[in-house]
């Protein structure tokens, strides 16, 4: 999913304006390689079949094996080779403040390749939307304030926390707001979902009943356990980490 959002005057979680957005640095995984050297024996070895008078070659087993693994090598690093292309498109952009329009069009297009490469097609079905979720890029002004000068925008890490079993959601400013909010989760489809704020936390203490107050909806567009990538109804997109699996949001 990716950070619900309502901004108040003090701060870019409660605002007149709704965005819901949707990770800790990508961890790369370890990938098999082949040696060019190597060769997988195409002898005339053959085992007599059972029933039939036609022979059993092992290697054509291999072949098939090996050409399956190998594929599914190449479609992983190429994942995370965009994965690895995003995080560092976006690293000098401050979640996005700092972003050029040429910024935004790089990181969208290569945003677009990984969403097109997506194997989790159900993410609302799917255990790897659970937990909290730094946010990393957003082309979202009411929730960095990139408008405001750096010193009244949110600088410390904004996160979303999602559980599915309860359909509930979590956006946690940190310094210097502190502010929250939590919302239901209606899902509209299995990638869409529209969000209904109930409450608020001024400074992360006082709180706010605000039932109904806000609107908006997020569509999920990649989702694995380190990454995901999200776009508003507003048309921004959204970027998140992966950062506790285990949060547990507030019913």
């Amino acid at each position: 999913m990716a950070i619900l959002h309502l901004s108040l005057p003090s701060s870019s979680l409660l605002n007149s304006s709704i965005d819901l957005y949707s990770t800790a640095l990508i961890s790369p995984k370890r990938l098999l390689h082949f040696s060019s050297n190597q060769h997988i024996r195409d002898a005339s070895l053959q085992f007599p079949s059972y029933g039939s008078n036609r022979g059993f070659r092992i290697s054509d087993k291999w072949r098939i094996g090996v050409s399956f693994f190998a594929s599914f090598l190449d479609r992983s690093s190429e994942i995370e080779s965009l994965k690895q292309q995003l995080l560092d498109a976006i690293a000098p952009l401050d979640r996005g403040a700092d972003a050029t329009p040429e910024d935004q069009q790089l990181v969208d297009q290569i945003a677009s390749k990984l969403e097109a490469k997506n194997k989790v097609k159900e993410p609302l079905k799917s255990n790897l939307l659970n937990g909290k979720w730094e946010l990393l890029y957003t082309t979202s002004k009411s929730v960095i304030q990139s408008e405001r000068p750096k010193i009244l925008r949110p600088n410390g890490k904004i996160y979303q926390a999602i559980n599915l079993d309860t359909l509930r959601a979590q956006n946690i400013e940190t310094w210097p707001f502190f502010n929250q909010a939590t919302a239901n989760l209606v899902p509209l489809n299995q990638r869409r979902v529209a969000v209904k704020f109930d409450s608020f936390k001024i400074a992360g203490v006082i709180p706010i009943q605000a039932r109904g107050s806000g609107r908006g909806q997020l569509e999920i567009t990649y989702l694995d356990e380190e990454l995901r990538i999200s776009r508003g109804n507003q048309g921004n997109l959204f970027v998140l980490g992966m950062v506790d699996p285990f949060y547990r949001v507030p019913v």
